[in-house]
Protein backbone atom coordinates (compact mmCIF):
# COMPACT_ATOMS: atom_id res chain seq x y z
CA UNK A 1 0.00 0.00 0.00
CA UNK A 2 2.63 2.79 0.53
CA UNK A 3 3.86 2.05 -2.88
CA UNK A 4 0.37 2.89 -3.80
CA UNK A 5 -0.05 6.21 -1.49
CA UNK A 6 3.72 7.34 -2.73
CA UNK A 7 3.44 7.29 -6.37
CA UNK A 8 -0.20 8.65 -5.98
CA UNK A 9 1.65 11.82 -4.41
CA UNK A 10 4.42 11.81 -7.02
CA UNK A 11 2.19 12.13 -9.93
CA UNK A 12 0.36 14.56 -7.65
CA UNK A 13 3.17 16.48 -7.32
CA UNK A 14 4.42 16.27 -10.80
CA UNK A 15 1.12 17.10 -12.41
CA UNK A 16 1.27 20.78 -10.06
CA UNK A 17 4.27 21.29 -10.97
CA UNK A 18 4.00 21.07 -14.32
CA UNK A 19 0.72 23.20 -14.03
CA UNK A 20 2.88 25.78 -12.30
CA UNK A 21 5.15 25.85 -14.83
CA UNK A 22 2.87 26.16 -17.83
CA UNK A 23 0.95 28.79 -16.27
CA UNK A 24 3.93 30.36 -15.32
CA UNK A 25 5.21 30.37 -18.90
CA UNK A 26 2.29 31.36 -20.14
CA UNK A 27 1.71 34.44 -18.39
CA UNK A 28 5.64 35.46 -19.06
CA UNK A 29 4.81 35.27 -22.57
CA UNK A 30 1.74 37.18 -22.45
CA UNK A 31 3.86 39.75 -20.39
CA UNK A 32 6.59 39.85 -22.56
CA UNK A 33 4.80 39.61 -25.70
CA UNK A 34 3.14 43.26 -24.69
CA UNK A 35 6.90 44.64 -24.29
CA UNK A 36 6.74 46.80 -27.43
CA UNK A 37 3.71 48.07 -26.98
CA UNK A 38 4.39 49.24 -23.67
CA UNK A 39 7.53 50.56 -24.44
CA UNK A 40 6.76 52.26 -27.48
CA UNK A 41 3.89 53.98 -26.18
CA UNK A 42 5.28 56.81 -24.80
CA UNK A 43 7.84 57.28 -27.28
CA UNK A 44 5.68 57.49 -30.10
CA UNK A 45 3.22 59.35 -28.22
CA UNK A 46 2.79 62.67 -30.07
CA UNK A 47 4.00 65.76 -27.36
CA UNK A 48 2.49 68.94 -26.98
CA UNK A 49 4.85 72.23 -27.20
CA UNK A 50 3.68 72.33 -23.67
CA UNK A 51 5.63 69.02 -22.82
CA UNK A 52 8.71 70.06 -24.77
CA UNK A 53 11.46 71.17 -22.30
CA UNK A 54 12.80 73.53 -25.18
CA UNK A 55 15.27 76.20 -24.55
CA UNK A 56 16.11 78.63 -26.63
CA UNK A 57 18.08 81.87 -27.00
CA UNK A 58 16.31 84.85 -26.95
CA UNK A 59 18.67 86.71 -28.86
CA UNK A 60 18.63 84.20 -31.52
CA UNK A 61 14.64 83.67 -31.87
CA UNK A 62 14.29 87.39 -32.30
CA UNK A 63 13.24 88.13 -35.78
CA UNK A 64 12.37 84.17 -36.71
CA UNK A 65 9.18 83.31 -37.80
CA UNK A 66 7.45 80.68 -35.13
CA UNK A 67 5.34 77.89 -35.93
CA UNK A 68 1.49 77.99 -34.89
CA UNK A 69 0.17 74.31 -34.29
CA UNK A 70 -3.04 74.14 -36.56
CA UNK A 71 -3.23 77.70 -37.01
CA UNK A 72 -3.67 78.95 -33.38
CA UNK A 73 -1.67 80.06 -30.34
CA UNK A 74 2.00 81.79 -30.32
CA UNK A 75 4.06 80.93 -32.76
CA UNK A 76 6.67 78.79 -32.11
CA UNK A 77 10.57 79.03 -32.44
CA UNK A 78 12.18 75.66 -33.88
CA UNK A 79 9.05 73.49 -32.99
CA UNK A 80 9.60 69.77 -32.07
CA UNK A 81 6.64 68.90 -33.22
CA UNK A 82 3.55 69.54 -35.57
CA UNK A 83 0.29 68.52 -35.99
CA UNK A 84 -0.19 67.59 -39.36
CA UNK A 85 -3.92 67.17 -39.64
CA UNK A 86 -5.92 69.16 -37.14
CA UNK A 87 -9.14 67.88 -37.58
CA UNK A 88 -8.25 63.95 -35.63
CA UNK A 89 -4.42 64.50 -34.87
CA UNK A 90 -4.26 61.66 -36.27
CA UNK A 91 -0.55 62.58 -38.83
CA UNK A 92 1.67 64.29 -36.26
CA UNK A 93 5.22 64.99 -36.84
CA UNK A 94 7.53 64.40 -34.30
CA UNK A 95 11.11 64.58 -33.47
CA UNK A 96 11.85 67.37 -35.33
CA UNK A 97 15.58 68.15 -35.83
CA UNK A 98 16.02 71.74 -37.47
CA UNK A 99 19.48 71.72 -39.68
CA UNK A 100 18.66 75.05 -40.40
CA UNK A 101 16.17 77.85 -39.42
CA UNK A 102 16.18 81.32 -40.76
CA UNK A 103 13.96 83.86 -41.72
CA UNK A 104 12.56 83.04 -45.36
CA UNK A 105 12.38 79.05 -44.62
CA UNK A 106 13.43 76.00 -42.35
CA UNK A 107 14.62 72.94 -43.36
CA UNK A 108 14.73 69.66 -40.86
CA UNK A 109 14.24 65.91 -40.26
CA UNK A 110 11.99 63.79 -37.67
CA UNK A 111 9.66 61.43 -37.99
CA UNK A 112 5.52 61.41 -38.84
CA UNK A 113 3.55 59.31 -36.47
CA UNK A 114 0.42 57.77 -37.80
CA UNK A 115 -2.34 56.78 -35.70
CA UNK A 116 -4.00 53.55 -36.48
CA UNK A 117 -7.57 55.49 -36.88
CA UNK A 118 -5.95 57.48 -39.17
CA UNK A 119 -5.56 56.51 -42.92
CA UNK A 120 -7.13 53.48 -42.29
CA UNK A 121 -3.76 52.16 -41.15
CA UNK A 122 -3.97 49.02 -39.23
CA UNK A 123 -1.53 49.83 -36.60
CA UNK A 124 0.34 52.71 -35.15
CA UNK A 125 3.43 53.82 -37.79
CA UNK A 126 5.78 55.97 -38.06
CA UNK A 127 7.58 57.49 -41.39
CA UNK A 128 10.80 59.39 -41.36
CA UNK A 129 10.57 62.74 -43.33
CA UNK A 130 12.15 65.57 -44.09
CA UNK A 131 10.44 69.25 -43.45
CA UNK A 132 10.37 72.20 -44.84
CA UNK A 133 8.81 75.47 -43.93
CA UNK A 134 8.23 78.31 -45.94
CA UNK A 135 6.29 81.46 -46.42
CA UNK A 136 7.07 83.39 -43.57
CA UNK A 137 4.19 86.16 -42.89
CA UNK A 138 2.60 88.26 -40.18
CA UNK A 139 -0.54 86.41 -38.97
CA UNK A 140 -2.40 88.13 -36.14
CA UNK A 141 0.54 90.70 -35.28
CA UNK A 142 3.88 87.72 -35.42
CA UNK A 143 5.83 86.49 -38.15
CA UNK A 144 4.57 82.69 -38.73
CA UNK A 145 5.72 80.37 -41.22
CA UNK A 146 2.52 79.59 -43.27
CA UNK A 147 3.49 76.37 -45.20
CA UNK A 148 5.26 73.30 -44.96
CA UNK A 149 6.47 70.39 -47.16
CA UNK A 150 7.04 66.77 -46.03
CA UNK A 151 9.12 64.61 -48.29
CA UNK A 152 9.24 61.24 -47.09
CA UNK A 153 12.59 59.08 -47.02
CA UNK A 154 11.03 55.51 -48.17
CA UNK A 155 7.22 54.63 -47.56
CA UNK A 156 4.81 56.90 -47.11
CA UNK A 157 1.46 56.87 -45.08
CA UNK A 158 -0.80 58.05 -47.66
CA UNK A 159 1.28 57.03 -51.25
CA UNK A 160 2.65 60.63 -51.94
CA UNK A 161 6.26 60.81 -51.06
CA UNK A 162 5.93 64.76 -51.21
CA UNK A 163 2.75 66.37 -49.18
CA UNK A 164 1.80 70.38 -48.61
CA UNK A 165 0.65 71.51 -45.52
CA UNK A 166 -1.12 75.20 -44.90
CA UNK A 167 -0.28 76.28 -41.44
CA UNK A 168 -1.89 79.29 -41.16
Amino acid sequence: MTDREGSRWVRGRTALLAFVGVTALAAGGVWFGQAPDRASAVDTAPKTSAVQDVKEDAEEARGLPGVRDCGIGEPEIKPQVITLTCADAGMVATAITWRKYGSRDALGTGVVQVVKTAAGAGADAGFPATFRLFGAKPVDGRLAFTGLEVTYEGSTPLGDTTEMYNLA
